[in-house]
């Protein structure tokens, strides 16, 4: 069985021959530390790689500014100008490689909102979708392709207000909420749309659900404001033979019903305490052979444990979800995030490796 054709079966729900093995790649930039990391991901993982279409996409018409802060740091300012009045947003960002902070996010209240809706849909200004097809070829039998939809409709306007004031906003103005899913629901759709009439996929992938998950937010948003806008999104992809994979951080137990029925096909990660509230068995025993779960080795433990431990980890992991040989991809909870520590978790990443392609079940 190729790695393309392993993870083809993942995301169709059909027996594999072992799990698959995945690692996400957004590593620290320029750190020679995690090259034998990467090499080892290209020899002996299942490989994704990742197309978008916004490109192809008109935006609204915005300035960037930038203003100096220290040596450190800089500070980005977007003024997007829209027919009922300019909105603005700034961030910080840091010129030694650290991650970034809002300092004001581009929606502060329902008037803001109204700005906003004021703007016209994006349009489809081209149509070269040539350099997905490229990805494809160049992948080969190595793994797929996935055409990166970005975030969801509620993640998208979560990312306007800010998670704080969006659970504000929730209670005291939810009807403006709605209107602003909705704006982004026929973005997606047409989005998808034009993909799909293009020849597209079979792999799509779309995140920001995570964004409205316990505890902030329970599952009656969760039902509200991710259920109802991505269902039509992914029924879409679904109806032309495509398949869904979401990622989603956070205690996502008691929204696992709604992820079934959205339609999602793959779903990375599901944590167990404390960073969040499933472990591996009830994950599986919930979403059976319906959803396959991509996950989860803690990404720090591949800083912090022994090799030992975390080919415990993924030996209990196999044991605990791939009972039927369906719907398993053994991937850490994120990328690999700290500077010049490659080396450090390459020998936990061997170990996970080396327990999934030893693997030999019951036979």
């Amino acid at each position: 069985m190729t790695r393309r054709e392993r993870l083809h079966r993942c995301y169709f729900h059909e027996e594999t021959d072992r799990p698959g093995i995945y690692c996400r790649t957004l590593f620290p930039e320029a750190d020679p530390s995690y090259d034998r990391f990467k090499a080892c991901l290209e020899e002996h993982t299942e490989l994704k790689g990742g197309w978008n279409p916004f490109a192809l996409e008109s935006r609204a018409p915005e300035e960037h500014l930038t203003e100096p802060i220290s040596d450190d740091w800089e500070r980005h300012l977007t003024i997007l100008h829209t027919p009922a009045g300019d909105l603005r947003s700034s961030s910080r960002h840091s010129l030694k490689g650290e991650p970034g902070l809002h300092d004001e996010y581009l929606l502060k209240s329902r008037e803001d909102a109204e700005k906003y809706l004021s703007l016209p849909l994006p349009e489809i200004t081209g149509d070269d979708v040539s350099g997905y097809f490229e990805r494809d070829r160049l992948l080969g039998d190595a793994g797929i392709v996935e055409v990166r939809l970005g975030s969801n409709p509620g993640g998208d306007v979560v990312q306007l207000f800010g998670s704080e004031r969006f659970a504000l906003m929730s209670v005291t103005d939810r009807d403006i909420i709605h209107r602003l899913c909705e704006r982004f629901l026929q973005v997606q759709l047409q989005r998808v749309k034009f993909l799909l009439s293009k020849k597209l996929g079979p792999y799509y992938s779309i995140q920001g659900q995570e964004y409205i998950v316990p505890p902030l937010h329970g599952p009656n948003d969760f039902n509200d404001f991710n259920v109802k806008y991505d269902k039509p999104i992914i029924d879409l992809i679904h109806e032309a033979g495509g398949r869904v994979h979401i990622h989603c951080h956070g205690s996502v137990k008691t929204v696992l019903p709604g992820f079934l029925e959205m339609g999602c096909d793959v779903l990375h990660p599901f944590e167990a305490p404390p960073m969040g509230d499933v472990t591996a068995r009830e994950a599986r025993e919930i979403v059976r052979d319906r959803i396959c779960l991509e996950g989860n080795i803690q990404i720090a433990d591949l800083y912090e444990q022994t090799p030992e431990a975390i080919r415990e980890q993924t030996e209990k992991l196999i044991t605990d979800t791939f009972d039927d040989r369906k719907g398993l991809i053994v991937c850490p909870s994120a990328s690999p995030y700290l500077r010049g520590q490659g080396e450090k978790c390459l020998p936990r990443l061997q170990a996970m490796i080396d327990t999934v392609l030893g693997w030999r079940g019951n036979s």
